[in-house]
């Protein structure tokens, strides 16, 4: 089965990025053939500072976080030129209503991000990138399920036209951490202020981590874990007996909620140990990352090349 899925570079990675996405691809790899790419030109719909430093902080982080490149294609978004042509045709068989019903659109511009087209036909562009490879599932966030139907409504439209050229892929959510919650209880991102990053200073981290919203309740009483916003992030490092032993300690009482904000630090911190030390060989091996996004942009490239020649020859963009 083939899997792909894409993060923008834009900065910092947070744990929402990682059990959002990440983790599922890092999975992925050993059944599947996996397709991971960094969405550098999405990240242009929220601005281009420091994208170049930042794609390459996100391929080191990538590759520390287990993306294998023996086991996974990997590679950068705009070292695959074919996308941007396929986007453009697939452009006249989107509906502008079908963008306009956009969720993600509506979000980001209700947060104060300025209107424009790029941010406008994001998912055009997203579906070009899934439709491109032949994905047959992606791995994604409960809110980014309706980017994969609109790639999908695309998709029949140009196959209605043209006969069954593009795959139409699923969509792929765990459960479980569909919606991973911020230090205010909001799904986690970045535009939203509320992240906890993976990476960083471990003081810096447990200053954040302390942030996190949670009721008043006395020192003594028992305490509500479900709907607690710490406890539903601990609970994404725990399992079995683990997780078990913590709701029993919001059942007592005794324990305050800045309790349970240093057991989470404390957990986190050693969840990500090894990911560290892999992105600390990584940060002084630049050289060796790039090698390896070139040789992933070939491997892409060598997938996509017949895609979009087959595309051309039925839209008669080839003559």
């Amino acid at each position: 089965m083939r899997v792909l899925t894409g993060i923008q570079p834009s900065g910092d990675l947070h744990i929402g990025n990682y059990f959002g996405s990440i983790k599922q691809m890092v999975d992925a790899q050993a059944e599947n053939e996996t397709f991971a790419f960094i969405a550098n030109y999405h990240a242009q719909t929220s601005g281009g500072k420091d994208l170049s430093r930042f794609t390459m902080q996100a391929a080191t982080d990538f590759l520390a976080l287990g993306i294998d490149p023996e086991k996974s294609t990997f590679w950068v978004q705009s070292d695959v030129k074919e996308v941007l042509e396929l986007y453009w045709i697939l452009s006249s068989f989107t509906p502008m209503g079908l963008l306009e019903r956009a969720h993600s659109y509506k979000d980001k511009t209700a947060k104060g991000i300025a209107a424009n087209h790029s941010l406008f036909s994001y998912p055009v562009l997203m579906a070009a990138d899934i439709l491109l490879f032949g994905s047959e599932v992606v791995p994604v966030g409960k809110d980014q399920i309706q980017h994969i139907e609109i790639a999908r409504d695309i998709a029949t439209k140009f196959n209605n036209e043209y006969g069954d050229i593009l795959v139409l892929p699923e969509f792929r959510v765990q459960e479980e951490v569909q919606t991973v919650p911020g230090i205010d209880g909001q799904k986690m991102s970045k535009s939203y202020g509320n992240v906890v990053n993976i990476f960083g200073e471990e003081k810096k981290q447990l200053k954040t981590i302390k942030k996190i919203v949670t009721e008043q309740v006395a020192l003594e009483e028992p305490k509500e874990y479900e709907t607690c916003n710490v406890y539903n992030m601990a609970k994404l490092f725990l399992e079995g007996d683990n997780l078990i032993a913590l709701q029993e300690r919001y059942k007592k009482g005794g324990e305050g909620h800045g309790h349970f904000k240093i057991y989470l630090a404390e957990v986190m911190w050693e969840y990500f140990r090894e990911f560290r030390e892999k992105r600390e060989y990584y940060e002084n091996n630049q050289n060796e990352v790039r090698e390896i996004l070139k040789a992933g942009a070939d491997k892409a490239r060598a997938v996509a090349t017949p895609m979009i020649e087959k595309i051309r020859e039925v839209t008669g963009i080839k003559y």
